[in-house]
């Protein structure tokens, strides 16, 4: 007889050989408690999109996902961002921004302009072309998004969406009284 399996992230786990500590931790539910299993469900299918993402970006676009995550900052701001805005939005240091607004710049994807009241303040905003084959890029990183939530019903898409937003809220509020001592 064949066994059957709980959960459809059960039967890709045995058909694709997935192991990861959320599968190593439903072995023995009991062991553990829904907190935690919840956490480690949440960190892998979280995991399982980037990593699907990341593959597509460099199978069809030949980049990366920090080189479209720049580029959709970029998209957003007509004018352009400083250096130091896009570290922070994308909570990298200013070394790694700069990498990359570099390999961008050599491809022509942005521009690179010195601010005229810090020379050391560099602006940078996407170009004609890069704003094409961002936009390229985009709609297709819609597409994959929605074909990988294909399994949920719109639904089910908006209680997850709105159980996430509690779940949020619920962490930002006990990291906010544990930094004041609260």
């Amino acid at each position: 007889m064949r066994k059957q399996f709980a959960t459809r992230s059960e039967e890709v786990d045995r058909v694709h050989g997935h192991v990861d500590a959320e599968s190593k931790v439903s072995e023995r539910p009991q062991d553990h408690r829904t907190e935690l299993r919840l956490w480690l469900r949440l960190l892998t299918s979280s995991s399982l999109i980037e990593s699907e993402i990341r593959h597509r970006l460099r199978e069809q676009f030949n980049t990366t996902l920090p080189r479209f995550d720049l580029m959709a900052q970029l998209e957003r701001a007509e004018d352009g961002l400083l250096l130091g805005e896009l570290s922070r939005r994308m909570m990298v240091s200013n070394g790694n921004v700069t990498g990359l607004a570099e390999r961008l710049a050599q491809a022509g994807l942005i521009e690179r302009n010195t601010h005229e009241a810090d020379r050391r303040a560099v602006r940078v905003r996407l170009t004609v072309k890069g704003r094409r084959v961002f936009g390229g890029m985009a709609a297709a990183h819609a597409e994959w998004i929605a074909e990988l939530f294909g399994e949920l019903s719109e639904d089910e898409q908006k209680a997850l969406w709105s159980r996430l937003g509690t779940l949020k809220a619920s962490v930002l509020a006990r990291s906010r009284r544990n930094e004041t001592g609260g």
